[in-house]
């Protein structure tokens, strides 16, 4: 009988255990591993995120960046991390692209994550260095059509934003570039400023610092709408190239097998975040489009995933482009 009672008391240890653990979750300091340089968009994005989730958990919340083999070291630490909710993994529109653009990866984008929610989108700027002769996207396609062989387009590396910005403008032209991989976005902008590069697309909040000082050039914006920050600045679907959109989104994840009342307690969290007026404010500065709280939960997450894997796999199968 006794040993009967012990078997039940075990068995139900187990039920009670995960839940007891979210419970008092949390209660020590949560690091937030963002797979790019620091300083680049989506750091500074977790950043400015770090401070109002760290004041709804009532914990410190840090940043790592991890990074290197185009942001999959930092998503594959993650992958790998107890299901604690203690690691979470803030990632942009890379997360969709790697399980088509390597032919070796360690982790899979769906199958090895929790989804937490969106966080924002992040519209890009065509731009190019100071002293290249056009204005706009007009003259720049006609020279860029006349001097194909002298001009170079840079981009953050394999699988960056920048990279998959350059291949769809690629295509609109219709003509093929020489392109220039940095690694990040960081030494990207100093050539570019330097003139040692001539064409960039890149993230707004990196760029309009620069677009406002007058060091580079702006072409256009890669929303079909202009940006409030930006409104003197057309969209390249005004300009030219009609549909030419695309936005740098950003989702916060937690390794699979994390206890749901934990997502839970996240997504809570991120969602009153994303009122804070502080980071609403830096935000809009940037040009930084935060997400709808309808759009900061695991479900909305997990469905824009799946939707920008399906829409990315043909793009990049089309275009060849594959990295070990």
């Amino acid at each position: 009988m006794r040993i009967k009672i012990l078997r039940i008391l075990i068995c139900l240890s187990f039920f009670f255990v995960p839940q007891v653990f979210a419970d008092q979750y949390p209660s020590k300091v949560i690091t937030i591993v963002v797979p790019f340089s620091a300083g680049g968009p989506a750091d500074v994005l977790a950043r400015l995120l770090a401070r109002p989730m760290g004041a709804s958990l009532k914990t410190q919340v840090i940043i790592e960046n991890v990074t290197g083999a185009g942001s999959t070291i930092g998503a594959n630490r993650v992958a790998k991390a107890p299901p604690d909710g203690y690691t979470l993994l803030l990632h942009n529109l890379g997360h969709s692209t790697a399980i088509t653009l390597y032919r070796k990866l360690a982790y899979h984008p769906i199958n090895d994550f929790e989804p937490i929610g969106l966080i924002a989108d992040i519209p890009m700027t065509l731009v190019t260095k100071k002293d290249l002769p056009p204005n706009d996207l007009k003259e720049l396609l006609a020279y860029v059509k006349t001097n194909r062989q002298k001009i170079n387009l840079a981009n953050a590396g394999p699988g960056s934003s920048a990279h998959f910005c350059g291949m769809l403008f690629q295509t609109a032209m219709q003509m093929e570039l020489t392109t220039i991989p940095y690694a990040g976005t960081a030494p990207a902008m100093i050539d570019l400023l330097g003139g040692q590069v001539d064409i960039l697309c890149d993230q707004v909040n990196n760029t309009i610092s620069q677009i406002k000082a007058g060091k580079i050039k702006i072409i256009g914006v890669t929303t079909k709408k202009r940006l409030p920050t930006l409104p003197n600045v057309p969209s390249l679907h005004e300009a030219g190239l009609p549909n030419f959109e695309i936005t740098v989104w950003n989702g916060l994840y937690a390794p699979k097998g994390t206890p749901k009342e934990i997502i839970k307690t996240l997504s809570l969290a991120l969602q009153e975040s994303l009122r804070d007026a502080a980071l609403k404010k830096r935000c809009a500065e940037l040009g930084v489009e935060v997400t709808p709280e309808s759009s900061a939960t695991p479900e909305a997450l997990r469905a824009h995933l799946k939707a920008e894997i399906e829409k990315w796999a043909p793009i990049i199968k089309k275009a060849g482009v594959y990295a070990d």
